[in-house]
């Protein structure tokens, strides 16, 4: 049996190749799928308890009056933006069983729709308590805005923790997102963590609810304490131990085109290290001006037990300086992350479909995942033969290992958004689908790339007929 691979120059090529034991998922990343219920459950759960705190604490009767009426509202909503605030922080605090079941890009957009309702019912609570406090005193509403500032304990610190989140809120607005640098945005969304804990002393000195009884004082110094505990182990600890503990340092560097670059990073059992093809790191390179801030890069190679690399395109501050990274160079990293990898793969059949730099973990997965002939397409989009970045390995691999690759060249199309370049005409996306993958049905499809080419490919792939929960992608857009 043989496999026939095309090349960026359209020849073509036939290898012979073994037949080999096909597995259809990862068992090292492997997800059950009663994990994402339970996640969700947990969240339901806890918003259930603080509405029953509320009821229990008389939250039902004070709706008699309209002084009581906005009071008691004004807490409910309270309560439930701390628990949101605390659900925002927990999806970004890298517990592995939450970002296995979301991964990192499913769980930013779920960070910025939890953070606008916790946002919004936070200034709520600040209106209605206010108005409603105002009545019962009857007193001017500004005026006793100024003595819950001044008097009230821990209203100070509350205020200055809202003007932050305020400031972090708009920072996320996606117009403002587009004007400031990733470095920039980054630094202003670490002061979410400050106002989280401004806040802290205001809700536990004085909330009503958090005081009604031993079992609430329990209960939210609980859920605060494991808020802590998880992002001081999971966002500090834990990744501190594997950068020590593995002895990660650059192995070399290597110019793969003009501003694309591959970095080897070698270490210590690195074979211990939980990671699998198609899978990322958080990565920091010490004795490099952006060291403190750390930057997402896929493994561009699967891991081997030996070194990890990365294929890096310079897009930004902290790609840029990679080229200039020095051998021996101490790496700290923070993951893995991402659940563009085996574990997701519920087919024997696999399109591995990546654009631009976007091919990075999709390289590392057609080395990785077990296949035999026939079971794996890999289509390379690209602008031009020059922007084929790994072409060559890609080839290799492919040949070794039964896959079909297809390199797809070309500038894209300005009229609609689209997967395809311009040169296909008045072909459709879906169609252009089938001729490379006639029974693309039968596949997973693991997508990276570019948000708009991804969204265009996505929407192919469903109109042949893949279902939603067989298309996977990473998205690395802030």
């Amino acid at each position: 049996m043989a496999v026939e691979t095309q090349s960026p120059t359209g020849t073509t090529r036939q290898t012979p190749i073994v037949d080999r034991r096909v597995l259809v998922a990862d068992r090292r990343v492997l997800v059950p799928s009663w994990w994402r219920d339970a996640v969700g459950l947990t969240i339901w759960a806890n918003l259930l308890i603080v509405t029953a705190l509320w009821v229990s604490g008389g939250g039902l009767q004070a709706l008699s009056t309209p002084a009581g009426a906005f009071t008691t509202l004004g807490r409910l909503t309270g309560l439930i933006a701390s628990v949101l605030l605390l659900i925002q922080v927990l999806l970004m605090a890298r517990l592995p069983v939450v970002e296995r079941v979301y991964g990192q890009d499913e769980l930013a957009r779920r960070h910025r729709l939890v953070g606008f309702w916790s946002f919004s019912l936070m200034l709520v609570h600040l209106v209605l308590i206010t108005i409603g406090y105002a009545l019962s005193a009857r007193l001017n509403v500004f005026v006793q805005f100024w003595e819950l500032v001044v008097d009230y304990p821990g209203m100070l610190l509350a205020t200055a923790g809202t003007v932050l989140v305020v400031v972090v809120a708009m920072s996320s607005i996606r117009a403002a997102r587009r004007k400031l640098r990733y470095e920039s945005w980054h630094l202003i969304h670490l002061y979410a963590y400050l106002g989280v804990g401004l806040a802290l002393p205001h809700q536990l000195w004085t909330g009503q609810e958090f005081l009604s009884n031993a079992w609430a004082t329990i209960y939210w110094w609980g859920l605060w304490i494991a808020a802590l505990v998880a992002i001081v182990g999971w966002r500090l600890a834990v990744p501190l131990y594997r950068s020590l503990r593995h002895d990660l340092r650059v192995a070399g560097v290597r110019r793969e085109s003009a501003d694309v670059i591959s970095v080897l990073i070698s270490g210590r059992d690195l074979d211990r290290l939980p990671v699998a093809a198609g899978q990322f790191f958080h990565w920091r390179f010490l004795g490099r001006p952006s060291w403190t801030r750390a930057h997402p890069y896929s493994l561009s190679a699967a891991p081997n037990g030996r070194d990890l690399r990365i294929t890096v395109k310079d897009l930004g501050d902290g790609s840029h300086e990679l080229a200039g990274v020095t051998p021996g160079s101490r790496v700290l990293i923070e993951g893995p992350y991402g659940r563009l990898h085996g574990g997701v793969r519920t087919s024997r059949k696999v399109l591995l479909m990546g654009a631009g730099i976007g091919i990075t973990p999709l390289r590392a997965l057609l080395e990785e995942l077990p296949q035999a002939p026939g079971d794996v397409t890999f289509i390379y989009r690209a602008g031009s033969d020059d922007e084929l970045v790994l072409a060559g390995e890609i080839e290799q691999l492919a040949a070794s290992r039964g896959a079909r690759v297809f390199f797809v060249v070309g500038h894209r199309r300005r009229e609609r958004n689209s997967w395809l370049p311009s040169s296909a005409g008045t072909l459709s996306d879906a169609d252009g689908l089938r001729r490379l993958v006639p029974d693309i049905a039968e596949h997973d499809v693991y997508l990276c790339g570019a948000d708009a080419w991804m969204d265009a490919a996505a929407k192919a792939a469903r109109e042949c007929g893949v279902p939603a929960d067989r298309i996977h992608s990473e998205r690395f857009s802030w």
